[in-house]
């Protein structure tokens, strides 16, 4: 039993009483209901005509608890058995014995979800507790919230979430390619070369608006009920290079559009800022990107523009992306991403200067150091690519998918 502190005002100034006080309160919590008020209808009798209010006062047992404890101590006290509270029988029967029909009627309106026309209105709307025990009653099963979910548990309900974990239909070669991919970083890390994993995160609306957990506070931060776009300040467009021989990672926050131009300056950004100088010797770079969004592998611009990276750095640009539907795995997901999103929860990002602020500081116990920047050039969309100017770009497939995997090299 869990007993509250004594507030019978008697003990205060006495350190007997106070002894005794708490050795009854010692005894009281190792023991079950019934004994409890066994226990404290025997004290109550020692103290005298005021001992069920006194002792209520010292135990937090109510003064009727403990007179209806007073009665079975003068009648006799019924042999329960050291594990039981409670007569057998003592109660109502549950409400599942009364109704046999109430469980299965339970179950059907758990699992069923439309009615007929996929565009009609559902059978009922809420899962809830009391919106299950509203629509029982209606069918007849007169039940309250608490017992349809003493149901629901045994039945092996519970509440649960959607769990991220179907990637939809995978590739043949998905597997051979993640290790083509981790053989390929080997072989850079070995020969001291970088490796960069390279990823847009999503968009956010810069303004003061809601943004997703909580943080300590003195008081609640007010932020807009609403997120129209014509509300923002603008779009915030973060895009990340990490490196993960170092732990270290660079964010490009873009505030026009998410393109292959712009995924290439913000990787030109990490070499200019921290590349060069962690690899002063290196002469390749291996790229691990996903094979959507602006990195696509099947996106001219996107080699167009690193052939324009890799003549300016003298790097030869090797390029591994990961199978549909398995941009998860990217490092830069789960080594940057998740952790700018854990540092900037419940926080409105009201300005750019908020954004790259919260980005910068980024930290982790493993050692992450963050470099943000803010990209306010304007980056056109739906760039056409002409045959004339792909054929220029210097690029050599790998033997194995060579859409997935190439290298373009940098003219000398």
């Amino acid at each position: 039993m869990t007993i509250p502190p004594c507030c019978c005002g008697l003990c205060e100034t006495d350190a007997s009483l106070r002894e005794t006080h708490g050795r009854w309160r010692a005894v009281l919590s190792q023991l079950n209901e019934h004994q409890a008020r066994l226990f404290a209808a025997d004290r109550a009798l020692e103290v005298g005509s005021d001992g069920p209010v006194i002792v209520s006062r010292v135990t937090g047992l109510s003064p009727r608890t403990i007179e209806r404890g007073i009665r079975e101590l003068r009648k006799g006290v019924l042999a329960l058995g050291p594990d039981r509270s409670r007569q057998h029988g003592g109660g109502r029967k549950p409400r599942e014995e009364t109704d046999p029909a109430l469980a299965k009627a339970l179950a059907a309106l758990v699992e069923e979800t439309t009615a007929g026309d996929p565009m009609g209105l559902l059978k009922w709307t809420s899962q809830s507790l009391r919106g299950l025990a509203d629509k029982l009653t209606e069918q007849g099963h007169t039940v309250s919230h608490p017992t349809v979910g003493r149901i629901l548990h045994e039945m092996g309900y519970s509440l649960k979430g959607n769990v991220k974990t179907l990637e939809g239909e995978q590739h043949p070669d998905r597997d051979a390619q993640f290790r083509y991919i981790h053989e390929r970083a080997k072989e850079f890390v070995r020969a001291q070369q970088p490796v960069i994993s390279v990823d847009t995160k999503k968009k956010e609306k810069v303004g003061n608006f809601d943004n997703p957990g909580q943080r300590w506070r003195r008081g609640q931060r007010r932020v807009n009920v609403y997120d129209f776009p014509s509300l923002a300040e603008g779009m915030a467009i973060p895009y990340g290079v990490y490196d993960e021989e170092h732990n270290e990672g660079l964010v490009n926050v873009g505030v026009s559009h998410d393109t292959a131009e712009f995924a290439v300056a913000s990787i030109q950004q990490w070499w200019d800022c921290l590349g060069q100088e962690h690899y002063p010797q290196a002469h390749e770079v291996l790229i691990t990107a996903d094979g959507g969004g602006s990195n696509r592998s099947r996106v001219r611009l996107w080699k167009v523009c690193l052939q324009r990276f890799a003549d300016r750095s003298g790097l030869d640009v090797s390029v591994c992306h990961y199978p549909p539907g398995t941009s998860k795995w990217n490092k830069v997901e789960h080594r940057l991403f998740s952790y700018i999103s854990m540092n900037w929860r419940g926080q409105p990002l009201t300005t750019y200067t908020t954004i790259i602020e919260l980005i910068g500081h980024t930290t982790t116990k493993s050692g992450l150091r963050v470099t943000a920047k803010l990209d306010r050039r304007q980056y056109d969309t739906k760039v056409k690519v002409p045959d004339e100017q792909m054929a220029q770009v210097q690029l050599e497939p790998h033997a194995f998918h060579p859409d997935w995997n190439y290298t373009i090299r940098h003219k000398t």
